[in-house]
């Protein structure tokens, strides 16, 4: 269970050192969008697996 979380937060924080650059570089207003909504798919993902029952 700590492994999931822990590569959720540190997959998240990698998606956001490695592509952020890029849109404030661009400012690309519809490429940060799509990162957000990836972001909160991760979010959710971590949450359900918050929520699960443990093998």
């Amino acid at each position: 269970m700590i492994f999931k979380v822990l590569a959720g937060l540190v997959a998240a924080i990698l998606l956001l050192g490695f592509l952020m650059p890029y849109v404030l570089k661009m400012k690309d207003i519809a490429l940060g969008i799509v990162i957000l909504i990836g972001l909160a798919m991760m979010a959710r993902d971590l949450w359900d697996t918050f929520h699960e029952k443990d093998d």
